[in-house]
């Protein structure tokens, strides 16, 4: 288990992260997210040993992480962390290493992996060459290779299609599936709610909002309707408690406060022409982020 415990930092006179506390168990996928500054990336930092809390401790299996643990970890960073005059076998050979792996067993995971993300002809390529999203996926493989018992994943999406996204997300669960505890930190909230499990919202490096996710979005009584039927945003709007009309390229989305509102809203919406759908749903978590740091800013 990884505990972090009511942990703050400091640099000068500015509080970078104030009293943040969680626990990840083995096999629990967990998100770590906030706008830009909320103090995540120092929070991985402090997590990896790479910069000492100014109090608070953190914990891996109930040992402080040092240096000794680091063939367990694996992180991947937001920024590109590879050597670019490197192939790609000499850049995964030489990090691996570092891992303490030996240069069969790298050979055979670095085959696979090469294999799986569809990029097997690129071995002998340097990195330099690579696009964004098969750099990506180097750096991916750099931080799993070694089948890390905890994984940090820092916008681990970014420069990718959502089909490699999907490939991506695949592995994370595998690995959750083996027991990995995995940090992950994305922007891309649609993605967060696909596999996290429980998360944290900072803002200004304090926690906002935590919890299991189904627990948060049940906190939140709003709803919005997505609505498909002939009509304007003027005549959406005139309904008795509906908030806020959003019209997107082939549905409206409205806002409401609390789910007690529906039937009087359906009744007043079925006498719309060609209503051909009425869905309604929770807030997204993308939502529930902007809504929570703009409340907190």
């Amino acid at each position: 288990m990884l505990k972090v415990n009511n942990v703050s930092k400091y640099y000068g006179s500015f509080l970078a992260v104030d009293n943040l506390s969680f626990e990840v168990k083995e096999g629990e996928i967990f998100g770590l997210l906030g706008e830009n500054g909320a103090g995540k990336t120092t929070t991985f930092r402090m997590i990896l040993n790479l910069l000492e809390p100014s109090s608070g401790s953190i914990t891996l299996n109930n040992k402080k992480i040092d240096y000794s643990a680091t063939d367990k970890i694996g992180y991947l960073t937001e920024e590109r962390s590879l050597l670019l005059k490197l192939t790609v076998k000499e850049l995964i050979h030489y990090y691996a290493s570092l891992k303490s792996m030996s240069p069969d067993k790298i050979d055979r995971e670095l085959d696979y992996y090469l294999d799986r993300f569809g990029i097997k002809e690129y071995k002998n390529k340097k990195i330099k060459e690579l696009s964004k999203g098969n750099a990506q996926k180097i750096q991916f493989i750099s931080s799993i290779i070694h089948k890390p018992k905890l994984l940090i994943l820092d916008e681990p999406f970014s420069g990718l299609d959502p089909i490699n996204t999907n490939l991506f997300i695949e592995v994370i669960k595998e690995l959750k599936e083996q027991g990995t505890i995995i940090i992950f930190s994305s922007h891309q909230m649609n993605n967060v709610e696909l596999f996290c499990e429980k998360l944290i919202i900072l803002s200004h490096g304090k926690t906002i909002v935590s919890g299991y996710l189904d627990e948060i979005k049940n906190r939140y009584k709003e709803r919005k309707i997505i609505l498909k039927a002939n009509t304007s945003i003027k005549e959406l709007s005139e309904i008795k408690n509906i908030n806020k009309v959003e019209k997107n390229a082939d549905h409206y989305e409205l806002y409401i406060d609390d789910e007690k509102y529906v039937q009087d809203i359906f009744k007043s919406i079925s006498s719309l022409k060609n209503v051909t759908k009425f869905e309604v749903v929770q807030l997204s978590l993308n939502e529930i982020f902007i809504k929570e740091v703009e409340k907190n800013a």
